[in-house]
This record gives structure tokens, sequence and C-alpha cells, in this order.
């Protein structure tokens, strides 16, 4: 009997290919990625009256970081850094404080309503806080919260605690019980367990949580245009477009603020990246 073997070579040739392609393909998308925060830094390297220059030119023609200066010692500037630390932060940890506890409760215990309940955790989702932003400005003004930083992180919490609290009750109810149990034998109550030996297991799913609540509140823009008309509480998505007016046009700084502002995101990243990419595969694999 004769063995006939079969070759194929569009396999094999792909598989050559793949060597090369995958790389290329990769690196263009990091181009495309990346261009918009390069021209950004060409143009807060230029002098002020070089950015719209005719013809423009990709690269500077003088070289100056005199941008990024004037931006740093900038007190406004400084004002708009702190209040976006400020608000981002603490509605990060309203978050996290009211999701974890709610999220736990959801995936340990069933009670009636618990299915609706979750269903309207997915809703809420459904509601930009641009569509909202009439009814929360007068909400607040009957408050007397207009002009506070406490508003920012009210509103900010209030839309990010869904999220944070879908994501780790995945993570819980993942949890085997026997390991409460076994917790529970040893004597730990009900707390104890949740702190000590389910929150490091829940660690990627409350990174995950703690990542997009504090880049959700530090890039939200429209919110914060409206509850907040006091330049000096603006947050720096608000206060960087006080750089370009009809009257003034220092779109050096502007750039130089920009890439600035996205330092603490950049920061953030780098810090729980492990956990993070942990936090959004879990599941994936069994």
């Amino acid at each position: 009997m004769t063995a006939i073997r079969i070759t194929s070579r569009p396999l094999r040739g792909w598989k050559r290919a793949r060597r090369w392609v995958l790389p290329l393909a990769g690196f263009v998308v990091i181009i495309v990625f990346i261009a918009p925060y390069l021209v950004m830094l060409l143009d807060a390297l230029r002098p002020a009256g070089e950015v719209l220059s005719v013809p423009p030119t990709l690269f500077p023609k003088t070289w100056t970081p005199a941008a990024f200066a004037q931006v740093v010692t900038d007190p406004a500037f400084d004002n708009w850094l702190k209040t976006s630390l400020i608000v981002a932060i603490s509605s990060t940890i309203i978050v996290i404080l009211v999701a974890i506890p709610a999220a736990y409760f959801t995936a340990r215990f069933t009670f009636r309503g618990r299915v609706a309940f979750l269903g309207l955790i997915v809703v809420t989702q459904m509601f930009a806080p641009t569509s909202l932003v009439v009814g929360i400005y007068r909400e607040f003004y009957d408050l007397g919260l207009i002009n506070t930083y406490g508003a920012l992180i009210l509103t900010d919490a209030a839309f990010n605690i869904a999220f944070g609290l879908w994501i780790l009750q995945g993570f819980f109810a993942a949890i085997p019980k026997e390991i409460e149990e076994a917790a529970s034998i040893d004597g730990s109550g009900r707390f104890g367990t949740m702190i000590r030996i389910m929150l490091p297991l829940t660690l990627p799913g409350v990174v995950t949580a703690v990542t997009f609540t504090f880049i959700a509140a530090w890039n939200e823009y429209v919110v914060a245009l409206t509850l907040i008309q006091d330049d000096a509480l603006k947050p720096l998505t608000v206060g960087i477009s006080a750089y370009v007016t009809a009257y003034q046009q220092n779109w050096s700084q502007m750039f130089a603020a920009s890439l600035i502002a996205i330092v603490p995101v950049v920061i953030l990243f780098a810090l729980i990246e492990k956990h993070l990419i942990g936090g959004m595969t879990a599941g994936a694999v069994k």
C-alpha cells in the first residue's frame, strides 16, 4: 500500500509570511494611535506664532520647551490639575467602597428581585451624563452644590458605580463557596471573609473597576462644563480650553497642557498593568 503525502504550500507560505505581516500590522496600528500625540508634542515644542504658519511643517523650525514651562508655572493650570485629581480619586474611592459590598451581596445571596436588580444595573449604563445634564444641574442647584467639588464627585461616582458593581459581581460569583465555608469553620465572620479572603482573590476585578472609574472621572467634560463656572474649580478637561479663545490663541500651551493631562493616566496604567490585563481577560480561559 502506497502512502500518499499531501503538502499544503499555501499554508506553509502563510506561516512564513505571518512572521513579518503580523509585526508590520501591529506597527501600523501603533503608529495610527500614537500619531495624534506625536503631532501634539511637535506643536507644543514650536514657538507660539509658528503653529499656524503657512505653509505648515511637520517638524518645528525652532525647537523650544517654553510652552511646557509656561503651563507648569501657570497657577490656573495647577488649580485645574488639583480639581481633576480630587474629583477622580474621590469618585473612585466612593465607587469601590459601594461596589465591593454590593457586588459581594448580589453574588452570594439570593433575594427577591435579584435578577431585576442586576438587569437595572445594565440598563443604567445606557444613559449618558449628557442626556441627563439638565436634570443634574437642577438637582445640584436646589442642593446648593453648583461650583463645588461635591457635585462632580457625586455625579462621576453615580455614573460609574453600576459598572464597578457589575464587574465585581462576576468575580465574586466565580469564587467557589467552599472557600467561604472553610473560612467560616475557622471562625471568620462574613465581613472578615470578604475583606481578608475574597478581596485578594478578586484583586484583578478591583483593579479593573478602579482603572475604568478613574479614567471616566478624569475625562468627564459635559457635566463639569455645566456644573462649574468658577475658573479656579474647573477640571483639566474644561480648563485647558482657556488657552484658545476668541481673544487669544496659545496653541502651543494648549497642546502642552493636553500632553501633561494624560500623564496621570499613563502612570496609573504603568503601575497596575499586570492586574488590569488579568482582570480584563479573566474568564476567557478555564
